[in-house]
């Protein structure tokens, strides 16, 4: 990222811009993480120092100032925005190249479960883009949006009209429809389209519910990222079912495996609706460093 001086790095009406070194940010200043503490350095310290989040919810863009507000209402009004809905109209300036400053001006907050948890800001300046899309022209309530990065220090108030929350400096965001990630999963032989997508409906929305998910602690960064990108939660869920089966539980614990390295045992509880007897599987996550990985596929579990 380029340095500029402080000055440089505050638009001209007092705000700060976040693709800057304005005096917020995870060191202290307005950057990411830089050298030692470096979320993307993948050295031990960096690790060590770096406080990571996969988070589950939805973006949003907001207006942090009034001028900020009546800039984006001139560049609207010189457009042809007949015929369109707000929200259209809003993205259709947001997309066009020549408005990227005000794309920059804009508050970014990410809402889990309907409470703003975050700020957003991307670790390239360039991955704005990515936000733009997270709005979308038609928001539908099953949108979902997933973001990975390192999270900083708490924003000034001023810096999105009193918002004082956690920055996190993103790497990568996933931003899908519900239906269509569900719809997306592979399905079991056995198991009806209509049967398989209500089982991984519900299976999603467990895991989304869970109390205090906001994606930063290793448990629950862990089990976002199966939630996200391992389907086999889902197609095993599904099976159990058609044997009668109830999913009753999932469970996050640190692994007896961790030692130079964060592993994280989330177990998958489900329960026979006629004899109550349980049956349990184990997966294994790398929690690591900023991108969760599988360590162990889906397999029995006992306890002991």
């Amino acid at each position: 990222m380029t340095q500029r001086t402080t000055d440089q790095a505050r638009d001209t009406d007092g705000g700060i811009d976040l693709a800057g070194p304005a005096p917020v940010g995870a060191d202290g200043g307005g950057t990411p993480p830089t050298d030692a503490s470096c979320p993307t350095c993948g050295g031990a310290t960096a690790t060590a120092l770096t406080s990571y989040v996969y988070a589950i919810g939805r973006v949003e863009a907001r207006f942090p100032r009034l001028s900020v507000e009546k800039e984006f209402a001139q560049v609207t009004g010189r457009g042809d925005s007949a015929g369109l809905t707000d929200q259209q109209a809003f993205y259709s300036v947001l997309s066009e190249p020549e408005n990227r400053y005000l794309v920059r001006q804009l508050c970014w907050v990410m809402t889990v479960q309907g409470l703003e948890t975050y700020l957003l800001a991307p670790t390239d300046p360039t991955e704005y883009s990515r936000l733009v899309e997270a709005i979308r022209p038609e928001p539908d309530p099953r949108d979902v949006d997933a973001v990975v990065g390192a999270r900083g220090s708490i924003a000034p108030p001023e810096l999105c009209n009193g918002l004082m929350l956690p920055i996190v400096w993103f790497d990568q965001i996933y931003s899908f429809d519900r239906g269509d990630f569900i719809k997306a999963l592979p399905r079991p032989e056995k198991a009806s389209a209509e049967q398989f997508e209500a089982t991984a409906a519900e299976v999603l929305d467990r895991v989304m519910q869970m109390t205090d998910n906001a994606g930063a602690t290793d448990e629950h960064r862990a089990l976002n990222y199966l939630a996200m990108r391992y389907p086999a939660i889902y197609t095993q869920t599904a099976e159990l079912f058609s044997r009668d089966f109830a999913l009753t539980g999932v469970e996050t614990r640190s692994s007896p495996l961790s030692g130079t390295r964060r592993i994280v045992d989330v177990i998958f509880s489900s329960t026979n609706r006629t004899t109550d007897f349980t049956e349990k599987s184990l997966v294994r996550v790398d929690v690591t460093e900023e991108f969760p990985f599988l360590v162990t596929k889906m397999t029995p579990y006992l306890d002991r």
